[in-house]
Parts: structure tokens; C-alpha cells; sequence
């Protein structure tokens, strides 16, 4: 059954960030888009590199080091707001509790 919200959504997100790398460069991709998005009203391209940055360094952990399919092609707010949460999640040392939980 697909799921109905976020909360129903998230451990699935989870699941599919298990390899240590691809977590690595979605949080440096994550970053990275925060930053063109605070940098937008001082130069606006910036708003053109944060999907690239954000989404081309999630992407290669997906297709190279996960082997799987990114959920944004199904769930694109949700799998946005999984990236944020495990951005932050990482920073508090908090995603190895996450992750030991399991699907």
C-alpha cells in the first residue's frame, strides 16, 4: 500500500539511504541547495544551481552507490523533506538510530 503521508513515508525514505556515501552526498547536496537558495537575493542563478546541486549529488548516490530508484520520481515534496530531515537528523548524530530501526 503506498503511503498516505510523510510519517508513513519516512521509513521507506530511510531504506532507501542506507549506504553511508549516498548519505554523505545528500547532505553535502542538501547543503549545497540551502546555500544557493540563501545566496538567490544576492544573485539569482543561484536559484537555477540549488535543484542541480541538491538533486545531481543525490542522484549519483542513488544510481551508483544505492543501486536504487530516487523517490523523488515517485513522492518529489516528500523525498524533499526526507532530505531535510535526515540532513538535519545527521547533524544532531541522530540517523544511525534511524537507520537502525529498519523498514
Amino acid at each position: 500500500m503506498p503511503p498516505r503521508n510523510f510519517e508513513e513515508f519516512w521509513p521507506y525514505y530511510v531504506d532507501q539511504h542506507r549506504n553511508a556515501v549516498s548519505r554523505r552526498l545528500h547532505f553535502t547536496g542538501t547543503l549545497l541547495m540551502l546555500l544557493c537558495l540563501a545566496a538567490m537575493p544576492f544573485y539569482p542563478p543561484a536559484l537555477l544551481a540549488a535543484p542541480v546541486a541538491g538533486y545531481g549529488l543525490a542522484w549519483i548516490g542513488h544510481f551508483v552507490f544505492e543501486r536504487n530508484r530516487p523517490a523523488t520520481f515517485g513522492h518529489p515534496w516528500w523525498s524533499l523533506r526526507g532530505d531535510l530531515r535526515m540532513c538535519r537528523l545527521i547533524l544532531l548524530g541522530k540517523m544511525g538510530a534511524e537507520l537502525s530501526r529498519g523498514p
